[in-house]
């Protein structure tokens, strides 16, 4: 059973991964964020947070694997 829920959740997250031009595989935090559950972005927050003192810890360079990178949203406008 065990298998199963890994399998699943490697599919789940595999599926969305992003990729730039030179192939180099990536997932956005927002996207990240509804995966793992998270409701609230500020909650999710902490958890990058968390994670980019882990990468360091490791000896890893923040800049390497986290990006800061916006997502524009595009609002629409009517009238009435």
């Amino acid at each position: 059973m065990k298998h199963e829920i890994i399998h699943n959740l490697t599919n789940n997250f595999e599926s969305h991964s992003n990729q730039t031009e030179d192939g180099v595989e990536f997932w956005l935090a927002r996207d990240l964020q509804h995966l793992l559950a998270y409701t609230k972005w500020d909650n999710f927050i902490g958890v990058i947070s968390k994670a980019k003192t882990a990468c360091e810890i490791s000896g890893e360079s923040i800049e390497d694997h986290f990006a800061n990178v916006g997502k524009m949203v595009l609002m629409s406008s009517f009238l009435l």
